[in-house]
């Protein structure tokens, strides 16, 4: 308004006199009303939230526990997936289907799984996609990962840690084998030991104090060595005094026994070592979560639950939630590869178009949340972040308008026209939201899948759950940052480009 109403050749130094002139004039209890109007403030979502809001939060964080449970690794997150979507009647994407569904999905490889929704729009106008990683940082087993130690005699697993994790978080707590094992027939047999009642449990053995003078003094990084991730795996020998390696030939006759496998079958198996501990509430009044694995598995929920609990969608929906985001998304499983790219061209086929003449075009049209988490204050270690740009836990869910390193390099940097729709649809579906980055400029920083999606010309922003401990085997969200991140995930689907 003060704009507005002062001619163009008014001079900046007139202008500042004239609202200088009307501050004075202006009695101080009128300076919190523009102070309210013109700032921005983060919002606390037990502050602002309805009762209902509240209730909800509680139960959406029981639902989104169960499911993180049961999904430790990106296979079975797919499986889980899948279920979920044959419940609510969603079919396999076939050219031939002529099964009446809710929508349709496919599966890549089982670790990466893509799911569709027809919108009132014709998907020539696009689609809005949400895409959101499954794989979360662990430790693998080696092809060969078997041994026996000739100083302890004792059996260990060899392995080699996937992702960014800090080496020493992982020592002396309980672990669990996740995985498959494909036998030269091509027989599959399903690996789960450490969460099943009775099962034993794994860990990495980890240096006591009083001996442990030279390690005090190395960097946290250097501390822990990756060969020193040995998994603690057996310790009686098999009783023939004739051979070597008693204890590796006992624990391999277990396996056998159990599994029917040799050890050459561990060349031809993807076997994960994750967390032995289930999903817990966190804090006196149970206002968090802490589980393992919600980088990024927080957002794959959210985003599934979202598509299939949507009213009929503005545009066509899909969800994508790929592998491999953690090592830099390569792989044939990733968001690098061409599989979404082929799904939504089966798409677009499979309603009657030329997929050749529209493909570019249906691209150039999508709206892209990459969801994906971001790193929310933390009270032990707020020196890492410049704090009027970071994330507080519990204050909503975050857009990102960048992440990258340094000069946001390795960023998908998101336009301000784009932001500003979103800002608009949040606010007028009272979706809490807050806006932030990754830490201090210099100080660090991350990727995210964005930037590989941006490349298809299409929108992009990142928008996910802040989490405090990040990549560590017991990470911490709010239930409110939760459940809000599903609820702009919905709006988003409903509403955004209607």
């Amino acid at each position: 308004m003060i704009w507005a109403a002062l001619p163009p050749h008014v001079t900046w130094r007139a202008l500042l006199q004239k609202i200088y002139k009307r501050n004075l004039m202006t009695k101080s209890s009128k300076g919190k009303e523009l102070q309210d109007k013109l700032s921005y403030k983060k919002k606390n979502f037990w502050k602002i939230s309805s009762e209902i809001d509240r209730e909800n939060a509680f139960v959406f964080a029981d639902e989104y526990c169960a499911f993180m449970d049961d999904a430790k690794t990106e296979r079975l997150s797919v499986e889980l997936s899948e279920q979920i979507l044959k419940a609510c009647r969603f079919v396999p994407l076939a050219s031939d289907s002529s099964t009446k569904a809710s929508g349709y999905y496919r599966i890549n490889r089982d670790k990466n799984i893509a799911v569709f929704r027809a919108g009132k729009k014709d998907i020539s106008a696009g689609c809005n996609l949400i895409v959101a990683h499954i794989d979360v940082p662990r430790v693998d087993l080696k092809q060969v990962p078997l041994s026996e130690d000739g100083t302890t005699q004792l059996g260990i697993m060899l392995t080699h840690y996937y992702g960014g994790i800090r080496k020493y978080q992982w020592m002396s707590i309980p672990l669990a084998l996740y995985g498959v094992i494909f036998k030269e027939d091509g027989t599959r047999i399903d690996i789960s030991i450490g969460d099943n009642d009775g099962d034993p449990v794994f860990t990495f053995a980890d240096l006591l104090p009083h001996l442990a003078k030279d390690y005090n003094d190395k960097k946290i990084s250097e501390a822990i060595d990756a060969d020193k991730l040995q998994l603690l795996f057996g310790s009686i020998p098999f009783p023939d005094d004739e051979i070597k390696d008693t204890v590796k030939l006992n624990c391999l006759n277990i396996l056998h026994e159990k599994f029917g496998i040799t050890e050459e079958d561990f060349i031809s198996a993807e076997i994960e070592i994750v967390p032995a501990f289930s999903s817990k509430d966190v804090g006196i009044d149970a206002s968090m979560v802490g589980a393992y694995g919600q980088d990024d598995r927080v957002c794959s929920y959210t985003a599934l639950r979202a598509l299939l609990d949507s009213d009929e969608p503005a545009l066509s929906s899909i969800v994508f939630l790929a592998d491999k985001e953690e090592i830099g998304s390569e792989g044939n499983t990733s968001a690098r590869s061409d599989f979404i790219i082929d799904f939504i061209a089966d798409i677009i086929e499979f309603q009657g178009h030329d997929n050749s003449k529209i493909l570019r075009k249906v691209l150039t049209n999508t709206n892209i949340l990459s969801g994906d988490v971001t790193a929310a204050i933390n009270p032990s270690f707020k020196e890492v972040h410049e704090h009027q740009n970071a994330p507080l836990l519990g204050y909503g869910v975050c857009l990102t308008k960048f992440t990258g390193s340094k000069g946001k390099s390795g960023s998908n940097d998101a336009h301000p026209e784009f932001i500003a729709k979103l800002r608009a649809l949040f606010n007028s579906h009272n979706i809490n939201w807050q806006t932030g980055e990754l830490g201090k400029v210099d100080v660090g920083g991350g990727g995210t899948i964005a930037k590989f999606m941006a490349e298809h010309n299409a929108e992009v922003i990142d928008c996910g759950t802040p989490l405090l401990a990040m990549h560590s085997p017991f990470e911490i969200s709010s239930k409110g940052d939760i459940y809000s991140t599903y609820k702009a995930y919905k709006i988003f689907f409903e509403h955004y480009g209607g």
